[in-house]
């Protein structure tokens, strides 16, 4: 039974997308010496005598998953765990019998056992069902998305369903928890076919670096793919397996360098922690995986412009891509709260791959930068910290990227922000003395990913996008980003502030979103045309009973929106307004655990 689940594991025929009847077939043994290297550890896995439950709570769910990081800034919860590789796994972390049901509100009756929950074989075996989540969002004037997983971006009306089961059983675990998506995907006003030509020229090197569509198509979207699911031998804290799951690496919350939610999960095999592995140095937490990246399908727009000549358009190059990435968190003995680590990887397309990159040391083949292995591809990496104050209610947080690492030592200390990102937050609550069971949060973070003048005279321009590789896909999924979601180029200021009760929150959101910088000051050029969004938004989160409510309405005005600068002709003054557009966004969902 053993020597046929490997086969089944290393050879899956996977459908994401039964509306399209289009299907996939992932045969992990292309990937050479990585199989050997699986087996052992799957092998390893199974002749381990003690099992975990490997449940996990999706990067993303809405309340529950922030609600466990602040509990850890109360001091409620163990501060060696680190949240800086998630997916979370609470009931394997803190023992609970539901990892949806932190406060144990669900439970009538504390002496029995959680009713939904069926067992059998002797109690060996458990089959629960999940929670069911019905999410939505509405956008008046044009996309407005971020870390919304299956979601796209799109105008108008837009929805997403999910639901599942999980079963143990001994070490072995199965999530299934689908989820299907709809978009109206309305038609909207996208980049300024009123540019001059060499405006659609420097858009276009962009564009022909990255898979970033502006609509994914011309009708309604519509996608049932496997969602937050997985199949997991664990043992002990470790587990290895195969999931479609959302990761997210990095301490950021609105925000990480290598890994969110803003693109939907994608097929990988993973080796990974499920509760902090503690030595006698400190405690330890790490994930490394071997996943698949497709397509979009959707081409840019207008593909039939031309520039001196030539066309801009260049159609992508019809082959998925391998991605080899692992993230790995410190927590020193002697400094609890302080967490240290680094993430990296590497993704190169599949007919070019050849070895398993992201555990070797590589060398630059020129001086600029580029080809950090032999087949091509493209690394990138950060390194990060967070460093929790219990007794302050307070978290301070780092994350520093490069979209491939410097030629050498000299290299790094002469020009260390060449092709550089980063990251940086503070959260802060203050516990309300007359109501103890109430606090006030303040949070703040700052993303940087646009470059710097040390890419005027180097090859990297744009975050996410190597310039080694041309008609790629660059750093994403499906047409969206694997990383940060604001995109390349881009910078993005967050401030909230909220009142919160156990799972409940009402709060305010402002930010500033600076949308890709680097096309504005290379083909731009333009100190009046950048294109900055003013954000507001009221968020509520709220319990009952066995239901959660979500809610976010915010006004966003874009200024200079799409990078048009257009002043009424009338106004000599040279700082006169510009074409200025809001949107209005509101999003609502509903969750019910059982």
């Amino acid at each position: 039974m053993k020597i046929e689940f490997i086969t089944c594991l290393f050879s899956l025929k996977f459908q994401p997308n039964r509306l399209s009847g289009q299907s996939i077939k992932l045969n992990f043994f292309d990937m050479k010496h990585g199989n050997a290297i699986y087996i052992i550890l799957l092998i390893s896995a199974l002749i381990f005598p003690l099992c975990s439950n490997a449940q996990s709570l999706p990067v993303g769910t809405p309340i529950l998953e922030d609600a466990y990081r602040r509990a850890q800034l109360l001091g409620k919860l163990d501060s060696t765990i680190s949240f800086t590789s998630r997916p979370f796994f609470p009931e394997s972390v803190l023992k609970l019998k539901n990892g949806f049901d932190p406060y144990h509100t669900l439970d009538n009756d504390k002496d029995e056992k959680y009713n939904n929950t069926f067992r059998f074989l002797g109690k060996r075996g458990e089959i629960k069902l999940l929670p069911v989540t019905w999410q939505q969002q509405f956008n008046t004037h044009h996309p407005y998305s971020l870390n919304d997983g299956e979601m796209i971006p799109a105008r108008g009306y837009q929805t997403m369903f999910s639901a599942g089961v999980y079963a143990k059983l001994g070490p072995l675990s199965i999530q299934l928890r689908p989820e299907y998506v709809y978009a109206e995907n309305r038609e909207y006003d996208g980049f300024p076919a009123s540019a001059s030509d060499r405006m659609w020229a420097g858009y276009y090197n962009f564009l022909d670096r990255i898979d970033l569509p502006e609509r994914f198509g011309d009708n309604a979207y519509k996608r049932l793919s496997w969602g937050q699911s997985s199949i997991r031998l664990t043992a002990g804290p470790v587990s290895l397996g195969f999931s479609n799951e959302n990761i997210w690496w990095g301490p950021g919350m609105r925000n990480a360098l290598l890994m969110t939610n803003t693109s939907g999960g994608f097929a990988h095999f993973t080796l990974n922690t499920i509760r902090p592995v503690r030595t006698p140095v400190g405690s330890f937490e790490a994930q490394i995986i071997m996943g698949r990246l497709d397509g979009s399908g959707f081409a840019p727009p207008d593909t039939n412009r031309t520039y001196d000549g030539w066309k801009l358009y260049q159609p992508k190059r019809k082959d998925w891509r391998y991605l080899n990435g692992m993230v790995i968190s410190y927590t020193p003995k002697w400094v609890p709260g302080l967490f240290l680590g680094i993430t990296r990887s590497f993704m190169v397309y599949h007919d070019d791959m050849g070895n398993f990159p992201v555990i070797s040391p590589k060398n630059k083949k020129n001086q600029n930068g580029g080809n950090e292995i032999s087949q091509g591809g493209d690394q990138l990496m950060s390194s990060f910290i967070r460093w929790v104050l219990p007794k302050e209610h307070a978290e301070l947080y780092f994350e520093y990227g490069r979209e491939d690492h410097s030629y050498n030592l000299r290299d790094f200390i002469l020009e260390p922000d060449y092709a550089r990102a980063y990251i940086f937050g503070f959260r802060k609550l203050f516990p309300l003395t007359a109501h103890p069971d109430q606090c006030i949060q303040f949070n703040l973070e700052v993303t940087q990913l646009e470059q710097n003048r040390t890419n005027t005279e180097r090859q990297a321009v744009y975050f996410y996008a190597d310039p080694d590789i041309t008609h790629g896909h660059g750093y994403t999924n499906r047409g969206q980003l694997l990383g940060a979601g604001i995109g390349p180029g881009s910078d993005m200021q967050s401030f909230s502030i909220s009142w919160i009760k156990s799972l409940k929150m009402i709060g305010l959101q402002l930010e500033r979103y600076v949308h890709n910088n680097d096309l504005h000051y290379n083909d731009v050029k333009d100190i009046r045309a950048n294109w900055v969004d003013i954000g507001a938004a009221i968020i509520v989160e709220w319990d009952y009973k066995n239901l959660l409510f979500t809610s976010k309405t915010e006004i966003v005005k874009s200024m200079n929106y799409e990078h048009l600068y257009n002043p009424d002709p009338s106004n000599t003054d040279f700082w006169a307004h510009g074409q200025d557009i809001y949107n209005f966004q509101v999003q609502l969902g509903v969750t019910y655990r059982f």
